[in-house]
């Protein structure tokens, strides 16, 4: 294998695996996010660990495919090598995540209790807004008490007594109730 042809073999390697891994990210889209995102990142790990399989000429191949093939070949040859590299790379990468799930961790439950007093202070205005304007447009009652310098301040006239255009008043009739 020259070395055009072993970079080849990874580019297509690299191309599939990547699908796989996004298949894998929709097979586990459903899963609860605390059991989904280790499942994501032990997947990729075993995907993209690469292993020595010739130490003299420095060549490398998945982990994965390395330990399957000798296990399917009866030849455990390699997969002494390739199940170490694995193992050492998920608790690496395992590590890692729970290194980032716990500094993630504070950082939400700030954030909800922080959307969450947002939107208790957006219901509150909300509620005033609707009591304002349920104030600004309710309907006038039918018959304003009297006070001084309003319209009907004037005791109005008896039913049956009509007043005089002359005396300011109008020759409407408004019955009392």
């Amino acid at each position: 294998m020259t070395e055009n042809d072993y970079y080849i073999a990874w580019g297509l390697y690299a191309f599939a695996a990547l699908g796989c891994l996004l298949v894998w990210f929709r097979l586990t889209r459903w899963l609860w996010r605390w059991l989904r995102e280790p499942l994501r990142v032990v997947a990729a790990v075993a995907l993209f660990t690469p292993t020595v399989v010739d130490p003299a000429k420095e060549q490398f191949a998945p982990a994965i495919a390395i330990t399957a093939l000798d296990l399917i070949f009866k030849v455990a040859a390699n997969a002494w090598r390739a199940v170490p590299d694995l193992a050492m790379y998920s608790v690496i990468a395992l590590a890692v995540y729970a290194v980032f799930a716990l500094i993630r961790w504070p950082l939400e439950r700030s954030a909800r209790a922080r959307r969450a007093e947002q939107q208790a202070d957006a219901e509150r205005r909300a509620k005033l807004a609707e009591a304002e304007a349920n104030e600004l447009f309710a309907p006038a009652p039918l018959n304003p008490p009297s006070a001084p310098g309003r319209y009907d301040a004037e005791p109005r006239p008896q039913a049956g007594s009509p007043r005089r255009p002359t005396d300011g008043g109008s020759m409407r009739v408004e019955p009392r109730v």
